[in-house]
């Protein structure tokens, strides 16, 4: 099938020509038809099969009448990451350039007013992140009432991130007859839920079983051992074994794992960037466009660059951390292989992750061979353990097992500890036992309590006077007595 038979305008055709694309991939062959009829789609592909042309062309064909009004956009994109919306809107710039129409990229990490002023003006695409995109609502400086098509895509990602319950406000913002296409890579039954909520009798595309990866990726699971440290050496190990490497993406879960993993390759020599959530958003697109360029060869990214990323010529993917959400493998897994090319993918695995293994071989219907080739640092043990069973001793308090200790600080010769006790036992001896007082007092007699040893100084009230009497209780007595109190008292008589 060529383009030509699709339905696309002339004028699109033109620019689909002059783009390079020769022939239509399944999801653009199934999915443009029926979104040119003004129909709601739902498009099931795997990541890296063309999806982005699939809603772009339409979408350019559709909007070659009509013009844009202020603050109501024609058309709403919807993307999870910034990464994801700043590519959609190059697809559009490279696309429609005859088209001259006025796309509005509207994410985080950019200027609040340059994206207001551009929707001032009108817009007759809209490319939005959920959160920035209801920020501008709430403010008063967006209309959603005059929204014509709406694109979901990359949906599972959007569950995965939280976004659902902003797709759900989004989508009773818009107009009830608005034409919605629907693209995800999965089915989680939360995206089932939506699109029964939100689409009207749908095109059902489904160009592949949903969770499945490229026959086109050659994929291998690679044993690692559980110390950080070692398990770095062996990924440093299995980039030195490939020497057909391009350029190759290397996936970690975690953003501190990504900066460590930075800093690990660089300093072995590696030409390596970090590419996580935490950084701006222009260091984030220098980075990928010197990826791009050639001008790094391993991007060490966490899931934030899993997603939709079209950068064709990824030769290798591979997974220092195996992904917790058996589905983040099938998106990290479609960075290479794209558009029918040959794929490298590595899983790196300790035993403590086989659990993550076995629901990512589930969820492809497909077993994952063991990499022959690559050099076993330590060897994972069905017991859960790294290190031989023979070899396994208990533990110390301060790290240290008893068969690692020399044999001079364990177990001292017998005869220099015979040595040591002799003088001990001659002391002891020499020692004359102490001599216990007895009471010969009858029991009867003994106090229940014997006093304690009088104090150094007694108390205030138990000090003796100066005529020698001591007081049987507080109060007033001849050491003590004030003079008013001492004088003699008159009689009346007197």
């Amino acid at each position: 099938m060529q383009f030509s038979e699709l339905g696309l305008s002339p004028k699109v055709l033109g620019a689909v020509e002059k783009a390079g694309f020769a022939t239509p991939t399944p999801i653009q062959a199934g999915a443009i038809p029926p979104a040119l009829a003004r129909k709601d789609v739902l498009g099931l592909a795997q990541t890296g099969s063309g999806k982005t042309a699939a809603f772009v062309l339409p979408m350019l064909s559709l909007l070659e009448t009509g013009r844009a009004r202020a603050r109501i956009p024609r058309t709403l994109i919807l993307e999870p990451t910034r990464e994801l919306a700043a590519q959609v809107q190059e697809a559009f710039e490279r696309i429609g350039q005859q088209h001259r129409l006025t796309v509005a990229l509207l994410i985080g990490g950019v200027s609040f007013d340059d994206q207001a002023a551009k929707i001032d003006r009108g817009a007759d695409v809209v490319i939005a992140t959920p959160g920035r995109l209801l920020d501008h609502f709430e403010r008063g400086k967006l209309l959603l009432t005059g929204v014509e098509m709406l694109v979901i895509d990359e949906a599972d990602r959007m569950l995965d991130m939280g976004f659902i319950p902003d797709i759900e406000r989004i989508c009773k913002l818009l107009p009830f007859t608005r034409q919605t296409l629907f693209f995800s890579a999965t089915m989680p039954p939360e995206i089932q839920r939506i699109t029964n909520q939100f689409l009207h009798a749908p095109v059902r595309v489904e160009v592949s079983p949903p969770s499945s990866t490229a026959a086109t990726i050659e994929q291998k699971l690679v044993k690692a051992p559980s110390d950080a440290k070692a398990k770095r050496e062996a990924l440093r190990q299995l980039l030195r074994s490939q020497t057909n490497v391009k350029n190759a993406i290397v996936f970690a879960n975690r953003k501190t794992t990504v900066a460590l993993l930075e800093v690990s390759l660089k300093r072995h020599g590696f030409n390596a960037a970090a590419l996580h959530g935490d950084m701006d958003q222009s260091a984030r697109l220098r980075t990928l466009a010197s990826f791009r360029a050639g001008e790094v060869t391993y991007l060490i990214a966490s899931d934030v660059a899993a997603r939709g990323l079209d950068i064709p010529e990824v030769s290798h993917v591979f997974n220092f951390d195996v992904p917790i959400h058996a589905e983040d493998y099938v998106h990290r897994v479609g960075r290479t292989g794209r558009a029918g090319r040959e794929g490298h993918a590595f899983m790196l695995a300790t035993h403590a992750e086989a659990k993550y293994v076995k629901a990512i071989e589930q969820l492809i219907r497909k077993s994952i061979p063991l990499d022959g080739s690559a050099a076993p640092v330590e060897d994972v043990h069905a017991d859960g353990s790294d290190a031989p069973r023979e070899e396994k001793s208990r533990r110390r308090r301060g790290g240290k097992s008893r068969g690692d200790r020399p044999q001079a600080e364990s177990a001292p010769p017998r005869e220099e500890s015979s040595r040591e006790e002799q003088p001990r036992e001659a002391k002891r001896r020499d020692e004359k036992p102490r001599e216990e007082k007895r009471d010969d007092r009858p029991r009867e007699a003994r106090p229940r309590h014997e006093p304690q040893q009088q104090r150094r100084k007694e108390p205030r009230d138990r000090r003796h006077s100066p005529s020698g009497d001591v007081p049987d209780s507080d109060g007033f007595h001849a050491g003590n007595m004030p003079a008013f109190l001492s004088r003699p008292v008159r009689n009346a008589s007197n």
